[in-house]
């Protein structure tokens, strides 16, 4: 397989710069129009890197995903999951972070990047009170850059306007059991609903 070995190939390869907008677009600070985005975002996709490699982690809310706490400081609750912790260990050894948010129907993404931080700060955790439930602890990302995506790749996915993609698609039980012998992935499947509703927050 040839392969793209050098920034001179890559950059002979992709001969077309990147328009003005492309660049100008990049801010070091939140603006109100990318505010309101994140506002309206009940979900993420925040990356992280460590010893082990990278991570891509999938977070979601009821309401906004994460607080903007300032211009440059946004907060995100680490709510229950699996307990791998991997992008948390990732923060803890190596703070680097991205954030991509979602809006539903919404064609672009808004991208940001920054430094993370975990806080187990009563004061901070109580911010996300869900009923009489706090997270463990909250990513305190400090933003370094925020840019929005053109639409493109939405586009191109038909993300909001198909509904055919999930039919047929194997269940988490059925991968998990592909992965480990033995496991009862109808099981887990059947169990999942309601374990769900009880282990959310």
């Amino acid at each position: 397989m040839k392969t793209v070995d050098s920034i001179e190939a890559l950059e002979a390869l992709y001969a077309r710069k990147p328009s003005g907008a492309a660049l100008d677009k990049v801010t070091d600070r939140l603006t109100p129009a990318q505010t309101a985005w994140i506002g309206a975002s009940r979900f993420c996709v925040l990356s992280t890197v460590g010893p082990e490699g990278t991570d891509a982690s999938p977070r979601g809310d009821d309401g906004p995903v994460v607080q903007v706490m300032d211009e440059r400081t946004l907060l995100l609750p680490d709510w229950r999951g699996n307990n791998r912790m991997d992008s948390l260990r990732n923060i803890v050894r190596d703070g680097r972070v991205s954030l991509m948010f979602l809006v539903v129907g919404a064609p672009g993404i808004l991208r940001v990047n920054g430094h993370a931080v975990l806080s187990d700060d009563p004061e901070i955790t109580a911010r996300f009170a869900h009923e009489d439930t706090h997270p463990r602890s909250v990513i305190v990302v400090r933003l370094t850059e925020a840019y929005p995506q053109c639409a493109r790749a939405v586009m191109r996915a038909g993300l909001w306007s198909r509904g055919d993609d999930s039919a047929g698609l194997p269940s988490v039980g059925e991968m998990v059991a592909e992965a480990r012998a033995g496991f009862d992935g109808a099981a887990y499947d059947a169990d999942w609903p309601e374990r769900a509703k009880t282990t959310m927050w």
